[in-house]
């Protein structure tokens, strides 16, 4: 069996018909970023570093509460995915915890913050938003 070639530090699957994982869907977070992995015989992994995320909400379905459930939406600088949604995943609260640490683990680590991400978009990539006149 191949194994993965990154480290995670949490993983889950998404949670469908009573709170059980029969899904194609696996989240990983790692410590520099969060990847969607989804397909069994196409697989697609989506990445998002972690520093981009701007903000994050809980949301708790009566179902996903009665199965311990829940789905975490993040707001992310990222181009091809500006919503990324963690659907039903088992003790949302814990994650949101995990997250809030690395997240902030990865600003300290770029020095950058919520409020230095609005200003405007990084086209090369050098730290330094690029003004659109």
């Amino acid at each position: 069996m191949k194994k993965d070639v990154f480290d995670y530090v949490w993983t889950d699957k998404k949670r469908t018909f009573l709170g059980l994982p029969w899904s194609f869907t696996r989240y990983y977070l790692t410590e520099s970023k969060f990847i969607t992995r989804t397909g069994i015989f196409s697989v697609q992994e989506d990445e998002l570093e972690l520093y981009r995320v701007l903000d994050k909400k809980l949301v708790l379905t009566m179902g996903d509460r009665m199965v311990g459930c829940g789905t975490i939406v993040m707001n992310v600088r990222d181009v091809d995915t500006p919503v990324k949604e963690i659907k039903s995943v088992k003790k949302p609260r814990e994650v949101m915890k995990l997250l809030d640490q690395y997240i902030d683990l990865n600003r300290d680590r770029y020095r950058t913050r919520g409020r230095d991400l609005y200003g405007g978009y990084d086209h090369n990539d050098d730290g330094i938003p690029d003004n659109d006149e």
